[in-house]
């Protein structure tokens, strides 16, 4: 699903080039919100994909590797021929200088984290942030630094450990710094890339309904009269790409809906009303709890849960796509992230895709064409794109959910007696988070049942019941989180409806942990 980017609100794509930083993904949203199309590719793919692309600019990104190693990722020639605005940022301004004859050397002095940078030569790419001896607040994450420029770059700011923290060549539109303007701790680092776009010429016309114009152009020309199937997880992710796909070719799609029954408390009828209700789309709902209880029957293991769930899943779609018959195309909700990470920045492959998540193995099982009419969008922009086509705000704007459900939040075998309490719990922590009016400011909340049994006293008999832990986290893409600082009133107040009105818990305890060191999900 490539083929939209040429039209026109897309074809001022910018490419990114990828060194394996951690922030890569965080350069193209920054891009992307100023209304400018981008694309991440691992450096080993850079130089081909320029070929075909024809990117209007294109910027390096950090990486862990030092470029005074010998075997370090380096920026092809191509990037500098391409005839387009470069932008470097940290290892990126490294390879950059290195490649053009400057002098890149490991330094004692190292940066990272809260820096300040003095501007020494505004120029257009400190347009609006600073004139010279301007200081300003970055973020720095490097040990290498740049010790001499090559031929026709000058100096635009210093830092305390950094000669060269920004680095121009004006006459070929070659920039480089040493900080992180992607970074939110850069506070004016959007000025700057959007300074940066301005020189590359791009007027900022992607948008969703941009995105949703062209890619239901591109679904009709790619099924034409084909039939495609869908596997329905009822999350935002494939419930989007649902209604896109039905949107350009009606009732050519069939949705399948596996309800394992291991989703929060009336999710399953809930997605059930909203397909065949209210967008009237071909769904097949097959109630597979017992199926997916009776597999996971003594089984404590997080990964063990999951590959049950996930292999039991292709089981039961791949079982329900036989009766339909005469498919030929496998519709998925595969988002950005789940491309970029199947590959890593030196082409093989790293974190694998969640099977799940993404149906994994069918394509080929089924021997059906992929469609991934989501591929090329963050989960901010699905969202936005579900806005555009007209889901409710409600559905919308739910809190991440894990593939396998609840199952990896019980921490211990999963039976129905179990999941009927953390369904029961979970719904009253959510409940309560929408009385206060918090739903939207955290990112995601959730309660575990944890495997212990505490004493308690309620009446005037003992009992020996569950602990359920609480969990609520503020992010703004789930790769850092903070624990929400509940008011001792709320959880307080939360903790004692739990305790009240859900039959066997009778202690609650709150997670104050951070990720990292900890994960969002305790499993």
């Amino acid at each position: 699903m490539n083929d939209h980017k040429q039209s026109d609100p897309a074809a001022e794509t910018v490419l990114i080039v990828d060194f394996g930083g951690q922030l890569t993904q965080l350069i193209a949203r920054r891009v992307r919100e100023t209304g400018v199309f981008s694309e991440i590719v691992p450096f080993t793919r850079a130089a081909e994909t320029i070929a075909t692309l024809k990117p209007k600019a294109i910027i390096l990104s950090g990486g862990p590797a030092s470029v005074t190693e010998a075997d370090s990722p380096r920026a092809p020639r191509e990037v500098f021929e391409a005839g387009a605005p470069v932008l470097g940022i940290c290892y990126g301004q490294q390879t950059m200088v290195r490649e053009l004859g400057g002098v890149v050397e490991p330094s004692s002095e190292r940066e990272y984290g809260d820096a300040r940078i003095t501007i020494v030569e505004p120029g257009a790419f400190f347009d609006g942030v600073g004139e010279a001896g301007h200081i300003e607040r970055v973020w720095m994450s490097h040990g290498d630094r740049v010790t001499e420029l090559p031929p026709g770059f000058r100096t635009l700011a210093i830092s305390e450990h950094a000669p060269f923290a920004a680095i121009a060549d004006e006459t070929r539109r070659f920039y480089g710094v040493q900080f992180h303007p992607e970074a939110a701790h850069t506070p004016r680092g959007a000025a700057m890339l959007g300074n940066f776009l301005r020189l590359a010429g791009v007027h900022g016309q992607w948008s969703m309904r941009a995105f949703k114009e062209t890619a239901i152009e591109a679904i009709r020309e790619k099924v034409g009269k084909g039939r495609v199937i869908l596997g329905l997880s009822g999350g935002v992710d494939s419930s989007v790409a649902a209604v896109l796909i039905h949107e350009a070719i009606g009732d050519q799609l069939t949705c399948i809906f596996v309800d394992h029954g291991l989703m929060r408390e009336g999710e399953g009828d809930e997605v059930v009303s909203l397909f065949r209700g209210a967008y009237n789309i071909p769904l097949v709902h097959v109630r597979a709890e017992d199926t997916f209880l009776r597999a996971l029957a003594g089984v404590s293991d997080p990964e063990a849960k999951r590959k049950i769930i996930g292999g039991l899943f292709i089981d039961v779609f791949d079982a329900e796509a036989a009766k339909l018959g005469g498919a030929e195309f496998l519709a998925q909700g595969t988002v950005y992230p789940d491309v970029i990470e199947s590959v890593s920045p030196r082409g093989g492959p790293s974190a694998t895709i969640k099977s799940h998540h993404n149906v994994g193995g069918l394509p080929e099982r089924m021997n059906l064409k992929l469609l991934e009419p989501l591929r090329e969008l963050f989960k901010d922009e699905v969202r936005a794109l579900g806005r555009e086509l007209g889901l409710p705000e409600a559905f919308i704007g739910r809190h991440p959910f894990p593939g396998p459900g609840l199952a990896i939040r019980i921490l211990s075998d999963v039976t129905g007696e179990k999941l009927a309490i953390l369904r029961r719990v979970d719904a009253v922590f959510i409940e309560e988070i929408r009385k206060a009016g918090l739903y939207d400011e955290i990112w995601q909340a959730f309660a575990v049942l944890l495997p212990v049994r505490t004493v308690g006293v309620m009446g005037d008999a003992r009992t020996y019941d569950y602990v359920c832990g609480l969990r609520a986290v503020t992010s703004s893409d789930g790769m850092t989180a903070q624990a929400y600082p509940f008011s001792a009133e709320f959880l307080a107040r939360a903790s004692g409806r739990i305790i009240n009105e859900v039959k066997g818990v009778n202690r609650v305890v709150y997670d104050v942990t951070s990720k990292p060191p900890g994960t969002i999900e305790w499993e």
